[in-house]
């Protein structure tokens, strides 16, 4: 944008107007150009929070899927079950959710960028309901298995559409706490799945599961389509009467559209890409290195075993020696999850991206090796002559529950963050597709060998190599992770673009900042017309 354009728009009202002092040390009066707007210039955050908890509840059946396995392998396992299964056959029970899901994930990158990320979350929920009723209907394993495969799909579908409704609705003072309610939304599915699991038999459950995607279906009719979105279509009377739904009528309305269609011009975001610019776009750098930051950080973060402990709950508590209840251990471990995901929503916030991974990194790591030393101490005591009845069997009940708040308050929460919040705009969609289908694919990886490694490496040595996993991974999130809170969206997109350095404000321009209460002045020399650095 050239200074006469901007100041042009700073004249009618449409970007908001700042004090500030450049280095040659002249006051002036300045546009906000990258638009963080001031408490006063703030939406109405309920309907933001209304709107981001709708776009969610469908995420609350990812965890539904991932806590399925949990208290069902130990029903179709007992002497009684209707459907009796293998070790082989409960290892696919498990893991065959993940299977469906990867390819959700691409079909729900093409689907949002093409018919928009309203209809991409419609669409999501059919595979969902269809899923738990096959389920609930089963007669033999083979049809478990095709609603395993099927609520994966959906699961698939609705993880990137989510996170990007989420991202694109809510101004960035809240982005980061609201894209944080799909990893609560999981957490909340886990909880209810262990709960009623203890008490209701896996068709039961199956049918009650079945509910949640209903109601994320009927109550999602009602939301609006994202600006940004329409914005890329060229329906700027469209994003309006959407920005109106979702800040209020007394909100600068024009500021922000304004804003959305200045920087979908300069990026080219309204011309629809053909196959080859697709193409070029996604391989651009812009793209491809916050696809590589990611894409290593699900990796990372799958294989510091939190859904082995996940779909392996029961099963895990059963075998640590521990003399609590399994099925009450399970429960408190999906309610400490819960918990903790909220205020690993409310810390991200305030503490922002790298220091809650590092958390969940270093302690990942301690609680792993520390479980799995003991898992090595207990099988000693057990082939000892004679048996030597174990000690501290609070110790690794500990450790478990250590190891998912710690992983709650950064792993689970921080890159589905960062999923709406590093990609550029016009593939946004699509390459949010891809990172989610890496993060299922890597899921269905971990669970499915951890029965392998448990007899290659036996479990003590499974868990030393996941601990050995999360500290190598927080070397990498050290040197490789940018911090993104408080950035909004072009900005984010701007630094991976290369149009600017860093993500980091200079000192003067903070001091500026702080004096102004502003959260993102740029500085307009008067003897140049252009924006200084």
């Amino acid at each position: 944008m050239t200074g006469k354009e901007t100041s042009a728009l700073v004249d009618k009202g449409a970007l908001p107007k700042i004090v500030a002092t450049n280095e040659k040390g002249v006051t002036m009066t300045l546009p906000n150009v990258e638009g963080q707007p001031s408490k006063s210039e703030r939406g109405k955050a309920l309907r933001q929070v209304i709107a981001a908890f709708v776009a969610n509840i469908g995420t609350i059946n990812t965890g539904l899927i991932f806590g399925f396995s949990a208290v069902v392998i130990p029903q179709l396992q007992a002497a009684d079950t209707l459907i009796p299964v293998d070790e082989s056959q409960s290892s696919w029970v498990a893991s065959l959710s993940a299977i469906g899901t990867p390819i959700g994930c691409l079909l729900s990158g093409y689907m949002m960028d093409t018919i928009g990320r309203k209809k991409a979350l419609l669409l999501t929920e059919i595979p969902l309901i269809i899923g738990w009723i096959v389920i609930a209907c089963a007669t033999n394993v083979d049809m478990i298995y095709a609603g395993r495969v099927l609520t994966g799909f959906g699961s698939g579908m609705v993880g990137a559409p989510a996170r990007v409704y989420t991202s694109e609705v809510t101004q960035p003072h809240l982005r980061g706490m609201l894209c944080a309610l799909a990893s609560t939304g999981i957490s909340l599915g886990v909880l209810l799945q262990y709960t009623l699991g203890a008490f209701t038999s896996w068709k039961t459950l199956s049918a009650i599961s079945a509910s949640v995607p209903v109601v994320a279906f009927v109550l999602m009719l009602f939301m609006p389509e994202t600006p940004n979105y329409l914005v890329t279509k060229n329906k700027p009377d469209q994003a309006m009467k959407s920005l109106a739904k979702l800040r209020g009528s007394t909100y600068n309305l024009e500021r922000e559209v304004t804003q959305l269609q200045t920087f979908a011009q300069k990026s080219n975001q309204k011309k629809k890409l053909t196959t080859k610019e697709t193409i070029q776009a996604l391989l651009h750098p812009s793209c491809l290195k916050p696809f590589g930051i990611l894409s290593l950080y699900f990796m990372m973060y799958q294989f510091s075993g939190v859904n082995t402990i996940t779909f392996y709950a029961v099963e895990i508590f059963r075998d640590s020696g521990t003399t609590m209840d399994k099925n009450t251990c399970t429960i408190m471990l999906g309610l400490v999850r819960f918990i903790f995901t909220i205020i690993a929503a409310i810390l991200l916030r305030r503490c922002g991206r790298r220091p809650l991974t590092f958390i969940s990194g270093i302690g990942c790591g301690v609680t792993m090796i520390g479980l799995g030393t003991y898992l090595y101490f207990k099988k000693s005591w057990e082939e000892a002559d004679p048996p030597i009845e174990p000690t501290a069997t609070w110790f690794p009940v500990a450790c478990i529950f250590i190891f998912t708040i710690t992983c709650t308050l950064g792993f689970l929460v921080v890159p589905w963050v960062m999923i709406g919040e590093l990609y550029p705009m016009k593939v946004r969609g699509i390459v949010g597709g891809f990172t989610t289908c890496m993060a299922h694919t890597c899921v269905f990886i971990v669970v499915k060998t951890y029965p392998v490694l448990a007899h290659l490496l036996e479990r003590h040595g499974a868990f030393i190599l996941y601990g050995c996993i999360s500290f190598v991974g927080t070397v990498f999130f050290y040197l490789c992770l940018p911090e993104t809170k408080g950035k909004t969206l072009q900005e984010i997109e701007d630094y991976f673009s290369g149009r600017t350095k860093t993500l980091k404000k200079s000192k003067q321009l903070e001091a500026t900042t702080a004096a102004n209460g502003n959260s993102k002045p740029q500085l307009l020399a008067p003897e140049k017309n252009k924006l200084l650095p």
